[in-house]
């Protein structure tokens, strides 16, 4: 996704929280996705931006997070 299609996609708020993300994204479980942002200091989610924090609550960016997952699969390659 290039910046134009993100800036495009955030006509609406995308936030999840990990329970509503893996309800809609089913390919990921709760502990897989716990893992990710667990480990998102190591695995680069961090300096993705989408992980966001309010107190104790975790959302999630979807845009950005399947941005991130996509240079994920770039870099393997």
């Amino acid at each position: 996704m290039n910046q134009q299609q993100i800036e495009t996609a955030r006509t609406e708020w995308a936030y999840l929280s990990v329970q509503q993300f893996t309800k809609k994204h089913q390919a990921f479980t709760v502990g897989g996705l716990r893992a990710l942002i667990f480990n998102e200091h190591q695995n680069g989610l961090a300096k993705s931006g989408a992980i966001i924090r309010i107190g104790r609550k975790v959302l999630i960016d979807q845009d950005l997070f399947f941005s991130w997952v996509q240079s994920q699969n770039k870099a393997v390659a």
